[in-house]
């Protein structure tokens, strides 16, 4: 108790000599000081932080942008490739029907050009209508017939919601391709083509399916074509199915596409 009360006593006697004053003062920079290095360790461990992050954010982006660069660059070897492939195979049914010295020659070559036209100026963006899409078609299935007259039967129906709804420009002409080169042109009996487009809610539906040579494989060797058409789908879209059937005497090819999952 007595040294509970010399205590008081120099704290009174203290701060009336003005002695424990500074001592008070001294505590309160003290702490200060210490507020203000918090502050400072604080604020440079925040910029560090945020530092750290913008540039986190930006190699995302970089690495983004590159894939995007790298991805716009196979689709454009893809088209490349597809065009000219494209363009032999028709211009093999021309020469066939120039060699048999065949009237519809002339009209094989102004439907070429239509194709070539379309080519050169209508493919170079990333969509087209589907309205196109069908016109480009239609062109080389008559083309096509040219060369075999009445012997071959085509089916070509389309049920489409909006004639405005965008797709990749000759994202569907290696199935219709593939149904004449590789099913109709080895074919031995009756040959024929059926195809079917409907798109409804962004949802398309594409099935070709053609007059084939039985065959005892059960799986189905793709080409060129359909390769290269599976890997743009790769590409393009995050949603799709391409399934390809050979039965007995008839091949199937079902690409189906949910449009809005174009990345």
């Amino acid at each position: 108790m007595l040294y509970s009360y010399g205590l008081y006593l120099w704290r009174f006697i203290g701060i009336g000599l003005h002695i424990y004053t500074p001592l008070l003062t001294f505590t309160s920079t003290s702490h200060g000081v210490t507020e203000q290095m918090a502050y400072s360790v604080g604020s440079i461990v925040f910029f560090g932080i945020v530092t750290h992050l913008y540039d986190y954010i930006k190699l995302r982006q970089v690495a983004q942008q590159l894939r995007i660069e790298k991805q716009e660059a196979e689709l454009n070897y893809l088209k490349s490739q597809t065009n000219p492939h494209f363009l032999f195979n028709t211009l093999n049914n021309i020469y066939s029907l120039a060699r048999d010295k065949s009237d519809r020659a002339p009209e094989s070559i102004l439907r070429l050009s239509k194709i070539l036209r379309f080519m050169l100026y209508e493919t170079a963006g990333a969509f087209i209508a589907i309205e196109q899409e069908i016109k480009i078609m239609s062109d080389y299935i008559a083309l096509e017939q040219l060369r075999y007259d009445d012997s071959l039967h085509v089916n070509f129906n389309h049920n489409i919601e909006d004639m405005r709804q965008a797709l990749p420009p000759l994202l569907l002409i290696p199935l219709v391709e593939n149904a004449f080169k590789h099913g109709v042109s080895e074919t031995r009996g009756q040959p024929f083509v059926d195809i079917h487009l409907s798109v409804k809610e962004r949802q398309l539906v594409f099935i070709v399916k053609n007059s084939a040579e039985p065959s005892t494989e059960r799986v189905v060797k793709e080409n060129i074509g359909l390769s290269n058409l599976r890997r743009q789908l790769e590409l393009l879209f995050t949603d799709y199915n391409l399934s390809l059937q050979q039965r007995e005497s008839a091949f199937t090819a079902t690409l189906k596409i949910n449009l809005a999952s174009h990345v």
